[in-house]
């Protein structure tokens, strides 16, 4: 990574940190990835190769920079789905300062219905949105990881894990996924299609 991108992100994070603080209502905060994990999983986007890589949940763009500068450099594109217009915004200035922008397709929907439509398959997933949806996304989300070695990731595993108990039960029991939790950040569910 280029050291003007780390000073960036290290900026767009302290300053996101600072505002999620002064915030009484959670909807209102950023809440961005830990840059440890936004760093493992940029990791895995470049080992594996990654081309076709989605992210569910963009709020400013803190991920999304992460996750386009690994695109960049496997040669792939990222589609990042947001349902607040406000964001999309924020994280589109993040990517145009960045000049990052070339390499992801941004989109205003739910994601419920966005993985229902969609008809093909990413290499890596990144689920960091409302975990109340996520075991409605699961039928969904093994249709479009049926590629052998297709990698979801999903954020906030251990800091909320009582809200992501049934999903990762329902990962665990599929067969055809292999999955372990990772104790960096808020906690990492790392599931490989098999």
């Amino acid at each position: 990574m280029k050291a003007k991108l780390k000073a960036y992100l290290e900026t767009v994070y302290s300053e996101s940190r600072a505002h999620d603080e002064t915030q009484t209502e959670r909807a209102a905060c950023w809440r961005n990835l830990h840059p440890g994990s936004a760093a493992l999983i940029a990791l895995l986007v470049r080992t594996k190769q990654a081309r076709k890589v989605l992210e569910v949940g963009t709020s400013n763009g803190y991920s999304t920079l992460w996750l386009a500068d690994a695109v960049r450099d496997t040669g792939g594109s990222l589609r990042t789905l947001e349902i607040d217009k406000a964001r999309k915004k924020a994280a589109r200035q993040n990517l145009r300062e960045t000049k990052l922008e070339d390499f992801v397709r941004m989109e205003v929907c739910d994601a419920g219905e966005f993985l229902r439509d969609y008809p093909k398959y990413f290499d890596v997933v990144l689920l960091d949105a409302d975990r109340s949806q996520y075991t409605a996304y699961w039928p969904h989300l093994q249709r479009i990881l049926t590629k052998p070695g297709s990698l979801l990731v999903v954020d906030n595993v251990l800091s909320h894990a009582d809200e992501v108990q049934a999903f990762i039960a329902l990962v665990e029991a599929d067969k055809n996924f292999s999955s372990m939790v990772l104790d960096i950040g808020a906690g990492l569910l790392l599931a490989s299609s098999v």
